[in-house]
């Protein structure tokens, strides 16, 4: 009988699932507004409404992982803390053989993991920290235009608006790192498939067989070694 682990609570699919839509259409109505040659293509009105969807996808990108944060602080010191701690040999040995790893997964081998794998702690890490800096850019730039079409918006220097527009070119690290997201945890790459069910299906839960490959050490803590 297959047994299987709870890995993912129904906050943090929900949070992921908002988040990961909210992220995609504001890449796409991002690509439309911040263009130019995209944007004399389409022309002024649409151009007007792409921003209009923009802003309003930026509030559940915003507004949920702040609620998550509220209802489960804890968690969110868990996953700062496996998102940003200290790696141990078998973190390094594993971001070293990941790009190998994706060309020939059946030759090479891997060591075991956490929680958070290596190399996935890396795409995580920058995109935290650039949905962090996109929210904050993009709240300038909202108030500076202001809040409500037509409304007057907030006086602002030239150099903190200049900052926040370059800052939001950042948005294309994001679509980099997304994309590898997308291909690992959508379940694209074979040895991850079945792993979109974790965030997108199901109940959040990872057979015990499917643990012990991707996450050894999160499966038996005691084997782990202590971090260096």
């Amino acid at each position: 009988m297959t047994r299987y682990i709870q890995r993912h609570s129904r906050l943090a699919r929900v949070t992921h699932g908002v988040a990961a839509v909210s992220c995609i259409f504001l890449a796409l109505t991002g690509v439309a507004v911040f263009t130019p040659a995209i944007s004399e293509a389409l022309g002024g009105t649409f151009v007007y409404w792409m921003r209009m969807l923009h802003r309003i996808a930026a509030v559940p990108f915003i507004l949920f992982p702040l609620i998550a944060l509220v209802r489960s602080p804890k968690g969110a010191a868990h996953l700062f803390k496996t998102t940003f701690g200290k790696w141990d040999k078998d973190d390094w040995e594993f971001a070293r053989k990941f790009v190998p790893y994706l060309f020939n997964p059946q030759k090479v081998h891997m060591p075991p993991q956490h929680e958070v794998k290596g190399a996935q702690r890396m795409a995580d890490g920058g995109l935290v920290i650039m949905g962090i800096l996109m929210a904050l850019s993009g709240l300038v730039m909202w108030a500076e235009a202001g809040w409500i079409p037509g409304s007057t918006g907030i006086a602002m220097s030239a150099s903190l608006i200049w900052a926040a527009h370059i800052i939001h070119i950042g948005f294309l690290v994001i679509i980099v790192f997304g994309l590898g997201h997308i291909y690992l945890g959508a379940g694209i790459f074979q040895p991850y498939k079945g792993t979109a069910n974790l965030m997108w299906g199901g109940h959040g839960k990872v057979s015990e067989a499917d643990a012990a490959y991707h996450w050894g050490y999160w499966l038996t803590p005691a084997s782990a070694p202590v971090k260096a």
